[in-house]
């Protein structure tokens, strides 16, 4: 048994959101093999009061709290010549509480979850474990694909001086993880990284299940249902692109047709989709499982992606019919168990086949269930991870120190 500090952009529990299920997970199965110490930010309320719950995984933990306005980021960021994600996340508390766990615990290895944390990690230090989950840069390069004026520039200048950073941390690190092997190609495409490894994303199959204990909500049965951050820009264009540009062709077939937003902290932008017929907006739900299981499809109509959308298999795992988008679905081996969409037309014929096809749809969801408890349980994912983690433990600490 070795000790690690696992540092996290945001703290890993409850695990409710895309980011936190995946650093939960990979904090829980370090901690069954391993002392592991915790050092996150917090954004609010939300993650604070998480001690006990934590303790289970944490032999120890520190929580720093976070909240520099985007504004005072950018500015930074101009000033400075770096991009503003690493400027939102540069905090001296931050790279002090690393240290101090660096200097008191014997640290064997740095797990660093989220590009934006390398910074705070001492040149020189233990080997260091990099899992960037996504490609940030390639992510602000699609969105500047379509900014225009002076947010085009921005944004192409964030995604030019995030690669170089990437690239740069990729350098030093023992191995560079990405949630997909289409996400890990990109990377070395891109910035040249040799030691990169892909670690995938799972699902508790078990929770995520038809028959498992959960409410729910009572909706009609023609129910069109998307889960989410409502927060996330991708997930604000993409309901806004299918209430927009999709549904209004399914209703043109099923007039009682409703689509249903599931997800905290919906943006103004989302909740005035909420004014436009057959939209629902829920904001917040204690379990998303039931809004899930009731649904007569699951969308994942994203149209800017990275790596594998939880959204799509908790949305398989539930045996509902899922239609996605061609970006939503590109990091799933889903084996033809979920529908895909290139465009507006195509996924308004497809979830309308759908409504109309029950049959087909039960189908169609007891495939796609069978295919993500086979391909995507999380033991199953944790395995590459500890092939990973393997070659930094064959000697004790203080040997390789020595």
């Amino acid at each position: 048994m070795a000790d690690i500090l696992f540092l996290a952009h945001r703290v890993p529990y409850p695990p409710d959101r895309g980011d936190k299920i995946r650093s939960f997970h990979l904090l829980k199965h370090l901690a069954e093999r391993h002392r592991v110490h915790l050092v996150t930010f917090a954004e609010g309320p939300d993650d604070l009061g998480h001690d006990a719950a934590l303790g289970r995984f944490a032999a120890s933990q520190t929580v720093v709290r976070r909240a520099k306005p985007h504004a005072v980021a950018a500015a930074q960021a101009i000033l400075s010549g770096r991009p503003v994600s690493l400027c939102a996340f540069d905090n001296g508390r931050m790279r002090d509480a690393v240290r101090g766990v660096i200097k008191r615990e014997p640290i064997g290895a740095v797990f660093v979850f989220s590009g934006q944390m390398a910074q705070h990690v001492p040149d020189g230090g233990p080997p260091l474990i990099m899992d960037f989950v996504d490609m940030d840069s390639a992510k602000f390069a699609g969105y500047a694909q379509a900014g225009r004026g002076p947010m085009q520039w921005m944004l192409a200048r964030e995604a030019r001086l995030l690669r170089t950073f990437e690239a740069q941390v990729a350098a030093r690190a023992h191995a560079s993880l990405f949630v997909s092997a289409a996400e890990a190609a990109l990377f070395k495409r891109d910035t040249g990284a040799a030691r990169v490894e892909v670690v995938e994303n799972g699902i508790d199959t078990a929770g995520f299940a038809p028959d498992a204990p959960f409410e729910r909500p009572g909706l009609g049965p023609v129910s069109i249902v998307f889960t989410g951050q409502m927060d996330y820009r991708p997930n604000i264009e993409g309901v806004t692109w299918f209430a927009q540009a999709v549904l209004p062709r399914i209703r043109e077939a099923r007039a009682d047709a409703e689509f249903v937003i599931v997800g905290r902290n919906p943006t103004q932008a989302v909740q005035a989709l909420g004014r436009s017929p057959g939209v629902r907006v829920t904001g917040a739900v204690a379990d998303t499982r039931g809004w899930l299981a009731e649904a007569a499809v699951v969308v994942a109509p994203l149209l800017l992606a990275r790596g594998i959308q939880n959204k799509v298999l908790e949305g398989m795992a539930m045996a509902r019919p899922v239609v996605a988008s061609a970006q939503a679905a590109e990091g799933i081996d889903h084996c033809g168990t979920i529908a895909v969409a290139a465009h507006a037309t195509g996924m308004a014929a497809a979830i309308v086949q759908l409504l109309a096809d029950r049959a087909r749809a039960t189908t169609l969801g007891s495939s796609a269930r069978q295919q993500v408890t086979a391909r995507y349980g999380w033991p199953a994912a944790m395995r590459a991870l500890d092939r990973v983690m393997a070659p930094l433990f064959d000697t004790p600490v203080q040997e390789r120190a020595a």
